[in-house]
């Protein structure tokens, strides 16, 4: 399977999905197609915790004062599912491998993986 999940008002987003050749990837922009909890489950389980999918930028993360709180798990994934804004993006699935985020590193492996 080759999927990214992505925020198509999302600068950052359209630029790294432009430097990748994504021919053949299913899209799902998740400000339109929210992320079910049988997919937030496949993410947390090729990436070991919901924490690591869970953006602490977010706008919103501090204005509901999160950034004061200890989440647990299971907060992280319902914040998730409640607001779109709390999953880091983009997230790029292939086969069995997830690459979260939009730092350098993750999309010098995501080019690796898809060999670009």
């Amino acid at each position: 399977m080759k999927k990214v999940y992505y925020l198509s008002t999302c600068d950052t987003c359209k630029r790294i999905m432009g430097e990748l050749n994504l021919e053949g990837f299913e899209k799902q922009d998740i400000k339109t197609e929210a992320i079910t909890p049988t997919q937030i489950e496949e993410m947390k389980v090729l990436s070991g915790s919901y924490e690591s999918l869970f953006s602490k930028i977010a706008r919103k993360y501090r204005a509901l004062g999160l950034n004061d709180k200890n989440l647990s798990e299971e907060e992280m994934k319902n914040y998730i599912l409640e607001e779109y804004t709390f999953l880091k993006r983009p997230v790029f699935i292939i086969d069995d491998q997830i690459f979260i985020g939009n730092s350098k590193k993750n999309v010098e492996a995501v080019k690796e993986v898809i060999g670009q």
